[in-house]
């Protein structure tokens, strides 16, 4: 009799171990939504689109783009921590969903480290801190002792409060020590545009973003906000040369419900990074300033809880609070 039981344990082991690689086989059944927390035509937007055309390539299977713009992105995370656990309900999320959990934590629907399993971080952006042409200073030294020496004039521009342009702003101006003064925008081009009419003196943008004006001498590029030197641009030295440790950078990464399968998980990670990886889709991406990764979903999700810690700091030293 226990040798019945033992032999029946095995089949019942041998018959789950057969039905996990089955489960990615047969994913997915049907429509797969990749929802956005941002209007159309957005970077977001374009990343989301992008994989949304490689996966249905892939899969011969419809995948689509839902736009659910609105509360800092909270409205479309909603909507994916809400969602059937099977992988049919895709997230895109951008830095604001490490920023969200502090910044609207008592109006957040959801415990981000709980509702959601993480995918891939499929890009990244790097981010610079830039000036005015005219400013009186072309290092962050320089700009840290202008500061120091004019407390209360240095102003800086954000698309508006609670971004991470803001938020990046905020915890050099806490760990130079120096007092600057917040501009709020509504977008990052308002907020550009005065930049270079020299209205407000410095911002973080993404490179991309600044790259041009920059070449057009319109805005100069003080130093990049990674920690350390990427490949893919050289030049510029970096924050963390005179701030050790500083690192801000701008992400897009995949999520679904928490309790999702993982041989689901690793089936969207392994084809979307395939999709990504694609020569000429690769660069289209590298094209508008992105850097393709494709990284594991523990990467991710190691990526992500270092972040969520990181902006919490941020802004209970800032007593931030989202408009």
């Amino acid at each position: 009799m226990k040798r019945q039981k033992t032999l029946v344990c095995l089949f019942g082991l041998c018959a789950l171990f057969a039905a996990v690689p089955a489960m990615s086989q047969t994913y997915p059944k049907g429509v797969v939504n990749i929802v956005v927390g941002a209007t159309p035509g957005g970077p977001t937007d374009f990343v989301a689109r992008i994989v949304a055309q490689q996966l249905q390539e892939l899969w011969g299977q419809s995948v689509l783009v839902v736009n659910k713009p609105g509360a800092g992105g909270t409205i479309a995370g909603d909507a994916v921590a809400k969602s059937a656990p099977d992988g049919h309900t895709i997230g895109i999320e951008t830095t604001t969903h490490v920023i969200n959990p502090t910044l609207r934590a008592a109006t957040i629907p959801y415990d981000t480290p709980k509702d959601f399993a993480y995918i891939t971080q499929l890009v990244g952006q790097h981010v610079v801190l830039v000036a005015n042409a005219a400013e009186p200073f072309n290092t962050v030294r320089q700009m840290i002792a202008y500061a120091k020496s004019n407390p209360g004039k240095l102003t800086y521009a954000s698309p508006t409060a609670g971004t991470a342009s803001h938020l990046a702003a905020e915890m050099l101006k806490s760990e130079a020590g120096i007092d600057m003064v917040h501009v709020p925008y509504k977008g990052s081009g308002p907020a550009q545009t005065d930049l270079v009419a020299g209205r407000v003196d410095v911002m973080f943008d993404v490179y991309h973003s600044a790259k041009q004006l920059a070449e057009q001498g319109k805005l100069k590029i003080i130093a990049l906000a990674s920690e350390t030197q990427p490949d893919n641009i050289k030049g510029y030295p970096l924050v963390s040369d005179t701030i050790p440790g500083f690192n801000v950078t701008s992400f897009f990464g995949l999520v679904t419900r928490a309790g999702t399968p993982r041989p689901v998980i690793d089936r969207i990670q392994e084809d979307a990074a395939r999709g990504i990886s694609k020569p000429e889709v690769k660069a289209r991406l590298e094209g508008v300033g992105m850097k393709v990764l494709g990284t594991t979903p523990a990467q991710f999700e190691g990526f992500v809880r270092a972040e969520l810690a990181k902006w919490a700091r941020v802004i209970r030293a800032g007593n931030i609070k989202a408009e």
